[in-house]
């Protein structure tokens, strides 16, 4: 999702790793000239609010004064018993937790000179006389640049790479480089030790079958465990860009298997990565072989005249066009739609958005927008930028330089799963939503062939949030509420992402808030919101039973007539690696 090249193999992934903060720097410098109206060779002049001059002079003799008192303290804390005061970390940052950086000298004053330095920049950046979506686009480099440059990313001036290599003799230096080499091979960073899971051994392991495919999709009937079922069925539409089954972890830790058990008829569609046969898929193809598709063969398997919908992330925006098309098209197919952590109003997209400009995305449609595919290693790596201490460097420094193995988690695995995307259907997304933020003004793209009009969906939706979500800010998925013509309910769970939706009510984790008055901002509603312990997912199920058309027994086999099961799930599209 942004201008950087496609990986070419070992080379470009280790340049395109170790280069992380240069490139950041560059960015935020470019960001910088841009802001000012300057070239990259211009010098600012000493009356801008940009110069030199008028910024960095000041913030220069304050970080002097600041350092000043942070020799002092170390000579006062090592020679007079005195103590002196550290640079706050911020909440969360673990790099600094070895006790080495507190107690010996020469490593306070490293971690304590770096976390000035980056406090400065942060000053600077927020002095800067800048429009708010400079300041941001400021903001992020300036952060890569600084989690690049941690002291605690470098063998020479972290104890704790040093200790490991003298306790191990060297040995730790030894797996590192093994495991860097074999990351070079995969083009990836290693975030979890793989051999742990397999999917369809202890990941996607709810029992049913494939009952339909085309060249994009697979779509899986999921076996009943109750002996009545709902029946209206439901239709799962995961995002695009990951594989489904985060929504299919493992037992006791599935969204699938949860609606399974609670009696609901449960389908879902398994994504293809894309490879070089289906480049050239539009926007239009993911609408008409995707969703639209899945629903008529999910109303002819289930008998029914109407099916529920569910999306989550990318899918939720794919179904939400879907469902604007049948309105369009004044075909009712659908019951309801449930809409998690999902955007369809782009106009705050948190960082992410900083990432897409138009010249990232012009590029992109003159290199794959008419065929091509755009690697799903590229898609990680930009996402991991976006918390690079937790999914980048922390992984450089554990496996690179102290040689250690990977734990294994089940998310982290999903996570490092890629997907590839047509380069046409990439190219569409992104200038329309994050780029254009077209898709919410009625009538403003066209897509199957009709004008879309998110109001036209006149069916009940319920949309879930999550509060820490750094994808889809909750604010962002709030405003859906607006776009869609139907009764609305929303929810906004605890957690970020995907911790915020994956959350099985058996674990009692974490909590939701309800507040059924949506005539408010989202920041009165949250005001006004009662904290509930516990799962959001009974509170959806209730919600489904209220719009649903009573029960049937249950189906003693998968498929019908027409769409005879094709294999077991998973599925092989979900099996299917990217390169």
């Amino acid at each position: 999702m942004t201008d950087v090249p496609p990986f070419a193999g070992p080379k470009g992934y280790l340049e395109s790793l170790m280069h992380a903060g240069q490139d950041a720097m560059k960015r935020f410098d470019d960001t910088l000239a841009s802001a000012a109206g300057l070239s990259k060779k211009a010098s600012l002049p000493s009356g801008h609010p940009l110069s030199p001059f008028a910024v960095v002079a000041d913030l220069q003799r304050e970080y002097l004064k600041l350092i000043w008192r942070l020799w002092n303290g170390m000579f006062l804390q090592t020679f007079a018993g005195g103590a002196h005061s550290d640079v706050a970390l911020a909440r969360g940052d673990k790099r600094f937790k070895d006790e080495v950086w507190h107690e010996l000298p020469y490593y306070d004053l490293l971690k304590q000179s770096y976390l000035l330095g980056s406090r400065q920049l942060h000053e600077f950046v927020d002095r800067a006389q800048v429009d708010d979506q400079t300041k941001m686009q400021l903001r992020f480099y300036a952060k890569q640049f600084i989690d690049a440059m941690s002291p605690s990313n470098f063998p020479a001036t972290n104890p704790e790479v040093i200790r490991t290599a003298i306790e191990t003799r060297a040995a730790s230096l030894t797996e590192g480089m093994k495991n860097l080499i074999e990351d070079l091979q995969k083009g990836r960073i290693t975030r979890v030790d793989e051999s742990a899971f397999e999917v369809g051994r202890n990941l996607a392991i709810t029992l049913g079958s494939v009952v339909f495919e085309n060249e994009l999709i697979q779509l899986i009937q999921y076996a009943p465990q109750t002996s009545e079922v709902e029946k209206t069925p439901l239709l799962i539409v995961p995002p695009c860009i990951n594989k489904y089954y985060l929504l299919d972890l493992g037992a006791g830790n599935s969204f699938v298997e949860y609606a399974v058990a609670q009696g609901h008829q449960v389908f879902l569609i398994s994504w293809r990565s894309a490879v070089p046969e289906i480049g050239h898929l539009t926007w239009d193809d993911y609408l008409e072989k995707g969703p639209l598709r899945a629903l008529d063969v999910v109303l002819d398997i289930a008998g029914a005249e109407r099916a529920h919908a569910l999306g989550f992330c990318v899918g939720g925006t794919i179904l939400s066009c879907a469902a604007a098309i049948l309105a369009a098209r004044q075909q009712q197919k659908l019951a309801t739609i449930t809409l998690l952590t999902t955007m369809l109003d782009f106009s705050d997209t948190g960082e992410i958005g900083l990432l897409i400009d138009e010249a990232s995305v012009a590029l992109r449609e003159a290199t794959i927008g008419k065929g091509g595919i755009l690697p799903g290693k590229e898609l990680a790596f930009t996402f991991g930028t976006l918390r690079a201490n937790d999914l980048i460097w922390r992984y450089v420094v554990d496996n690179y330089l102290k040689g250690a193995t990977p734990d294994a988690f089940d998310l982290l695995y999903w996570d490092s799963d890629s997907v590839s995307l047509p380069g046409p259907m990439y190219c569409w997304y992104t200038r329309n939503t994050y780029l254009e933020n077209n898709i919410k003004d009625p009538g403003k793209t066209t897509q199957c062939g009709v004008p879309v009009d998110l109001s036209k969906i006149e069916v009940p939706v319920y949309l879930l949030a999550s509060r820490e979500d750094h994808i889809v800010p909750w604010k962002s998925a709030f405003r859906s509420k607006d776009l869609i013509g139907g009764e609305a309910r929303f929810v906004l769970a605890a957690s970020g992402h995907v911790a915020g939706v994956i959350n099985p009510p058996a674990r009692n984790k974490r909590s939701h808030w309800l507040n059924d008055d949506l005539g408010s901002d989202p920041q009165s509603w949250f005001d006004a919101a009662g904290e509930k312990p516990g799962s959001w997912w009974p509170d959806w199920d209730r919600w489904m039973r209220r719009h649903s058309g009573g029960t049937i027994p249950a189906p003693d086999r998968q498929g019908n007539a027409r769409f005879s099961p094709l294999e077991p799930a998973p599925g092989r599209y979900v099996k299917e690696k990217t390169n």
